[in-house]
């Protein structure tokens, strides 16, 4: 796709004929034929299809009835004939740098996206880029992954028994059932594990990386690690998370049923071996129990690779878990609850995004369905986005070190404001004219969702602004949320196919993915993965004679937050004299460094950094020790060190 900008193209004044939908025996066939705004099929493009700000969306691509022009028999069913439409996107990627004004609610005209289509990858729903580097060298242009999904529903065929030149659909598993073109990309060596490239240069799309063993339910999703340049995927039919290398190896496994869950008290679940057999006899299409999900106890969905750890979301009751990554970039085997989700629903959090404030955004997705007539993929209507953040200081008498209350954000135009489809990232800011600017970070958030502009009580005004019937993205100034913003007039709506006249249906939009660099530009909120520089400690500053060190510092974490730079340490208490608590002096001129007054077990020591400028080394004096024998009075032992950090090169200031 070639760059467009400051063209905007109505959707409404292409020949929607080309767009019509056929009414056949009340079915109302989607998309039953492509626009002129869909264009071609990915293929190899002239210029570069992803630029700062590209925002990538995945959904489900439509349906056709193949030779329908020489109509049905009498008393077919035209649903029993309906199939994906191989020729249609299902992934797109939007060029949405400018947004045609303020935002009042309306409807985006974006240029023609690129697109990838379900003859080429199948269904997929999780996203996301790499870092662009190329036979070694950093080329400034990323590719772009694209993850296998049953989120857009599972559909099988057996072979054509009429001799009309179509496969037969099948509600139940039957003998010499298969799944349906366009389901898993079958056709170019695709499967239900399969992960995607999409060259961000040429737009050329690649079998990336296969997990064989996962017979149907697909991936839950991905990210990509920079550090050590690797990726991480949810399987959800075992419930493992895999580990690939940059060339799309497996290269190992982190159990959370197993190895999780203990280090919060809970029972280990093992995975039941459950597959998805599409030729047995106990499977249904509508019925997702039948699909060989792994249980729901060990379930990981969502998963996002942020400040040395591998966040990730479990269950339909949603929790939060981290696991670190070690220098040599395999799992650190320090598994850690972080929260469990407060929300109106027991959703599925499918998606995870952090900002360089440090502050985390949750997507839910409404439970799984999948009507036959392909109308329905999830129950939507009720789901949440919403952000946490870090307790400040953090209260000891709370389990976790984030809120306990997020923060919750208008989704859609409907009654509760609860659209979201599972989708969410972070985009750069806009200014007042609706113009991305760069020089911003991680200002402006983006989420998928359903029905985002119908609610008939602002019809009239809405209606200005665009289709009331749009599936897609939402587009909000992260500092939107609840109570501001509702209804969502604020923010601007972004459809995924650009068709309108399906009001009905649910759960057709996936996964948003934004590429927004913006590391290491002064003046922005970044979480700098900790432990790396300097890559050892005890620093260069010994004890007095031959004392043997008595305390390390293992990790570093930075967060941004109200009152400035947050440090994060995970101390090794080498003496063994059992401290829990510390004191911390700056030993910088002109830098100040405070301490909390208490410390919770478990837990990193935290200080906050004030009076430097990004990217200069902090001398920080500590003082190890154990709080009961402070409070006895007096003397008490005090392991000294001092520590030299270096802070991120990024300002916390607002």
């Amino acid at each position: 796709m070639s760059r467009i900008r400051g063209a905007f193209v109505p959707f409404f004044e292409f020949d929607n004929r080309l767009r019509g939908a056929l009414q056949a025996g009340g079915l109302l066939a989607l998309a039953l034929a492509a626009s002129l705004w869909l264009g071609a099929a990915a293929q190899a493009q002239e210029t570069q299809i992803i630029y700062p700000g590209s925002m990538a969306v995945t959904g489900f691509p439509g349906t056709v009835i193949p030779n329908v022009d020489e109509g049905l028999p009498p008393g077919v069913d035209p649903v029993d004939e309906t199939f994906i439409d191989i020729s249609r996107a299902t992934l797109r990627v939007f060029d949405v740098s400018h947004l045609g004004g303020p935002a009042s609610g309306q409807l985006v005209f974006t240029p023609p996206p690129f697109e990838v289509t379900a003859g080429q990858i199948g269904e997929v729903f999780g996203l996301t880029y790499d870092d662009g580097v190329r036979d070694g060298v950093p080329s400034g242009v990323p590719n772009l992954y694209a993850a296998a999904t049953s989120l857009h529903g599972i559909e099988i065929v057996t072979p054509d028994a009429d001799k009309d030149g179509r496969p037969e659909r099948q509600r139940r598993g039957t003998a010499g059932a298969t799944f349906m073109e366009g389901q898993f990309g079958t056709e170019n060596g695709g499967g239900p594990g399969t992960i995607w490239k999409i060259d961000g240069i040429t737009g050329q799309v690649a079998k990336f990386a296969d997990i064989d063993s996962n017979s149907g339910p697909g991936i839950g999703n991905i990210t990509f690690d920079p550090v050590h340049r690797q990726f991480f995927a949810s399987d959800l039919d075992t419930g493992l998370i895999h580990r690939i290398d940059a060339d799309g190896r497996l290269v190992d496994t982190f159990d959370h049923g197993v190895a999780g869950r203990p280090a919060h008290g809970l029972a280990p679940v093992a995975d039941d071996g459950a597959v998805m057999d599409v030729q047995g006899a106990a499977f249904d299409t509508e019925d997702p129990d039948s699909w060989g999900y792994t249980e729901d106890e060990r379930r990981v969905w969502a998963v996002s690779y942020h400040g040395g750890r591998l966040y990730y979301s479990v269950g339909e009751k949603s929790e939060i878990w981290s696991v670190g990554i070690a220098r040599d970039g395999t799992f650190a085997g320090d598994p850690r609850w972080e929260l469990t989700v407060k929300a109106d629903k027991d959703y599925a959090v499918t998606d995870i995004a952090f900002d360089n404030s440090g502050f985390m955004y949750l997507a839910q997705r409404g439970p799984i369905e999948n009507r036959y007539d392909y109308s329905r993929f999830a129950d939507s209507g009720k789901g949440e986005v919403i952000r946490y953040f870090r307790e400040n200081p953090d209260d000891p008498s709370t389990e976790s070190v984030w809120v306990e209350a997020p923060q919750e954000y208008a989704v859609g135009f409907p009654q509760g404001n609860r659209q979201s489809a599972g989708g969410v990232d972070l985009q750069y800011g806009y200014d007042a004219d609706g113009n991305l600017d760069t020089s911003v970070c991680t200002q402006t958030l983006v989420n998928t969702g359903d029905k985002l502009r119908d609610n008939p009580e602002f019809a009239e005004k809405l209606a200005e602004g665009g289709p009331l019937a749009v599936h897609g993205v939402q587009i909000t100034p992260k500092e939107l949320v609840k109570p501001a913003n509702v209804p969502p007039f604020g923010s601007w709506f972004v459809d995924f196919d650009g068709y309108f006249e399906d009001p009905e249906v649910e759960g057709h939009v996936g996964d948003v993915a934004v590429w927004h660099p913006c590391e290491g530009r002064a003046g922005y909120y970044q979480e700098i993965p900790g432990g790396y520089e300097p890559p050892f400690y005890p620093p260069d500053f010994p004890p007095p004679g031959n004392l043997p060190p008595c305390l390390d510092v293992e990790n570093v974490q930075y967060y941004c937050t109200p009152r400035g730079l947050e440090a994060d340490l995970y101390l090794h208490d080498h003496a063994g004299f059992g401290g829990d608590s510390i004191k911390a002096q700056s030993r910088t001129p002109g830098v100040a460094v405070t301490s909390p007054m208490s410390h919770a077990p478990g837990k990193p020591y935290t200080i906050d950094i004030t009076g430097h400028y990004p990217g200069d080394r902090v001398d920080v004096g500590l003082c190890f020790y154990r709080k009961s024998d402070k409070d006895k009075g007096g003397y008490y032992p005090c392991c000294k060190m001092t520590l030299p950090l270096r802070t991120p090169a990024v300002s916390c200031e607002r």
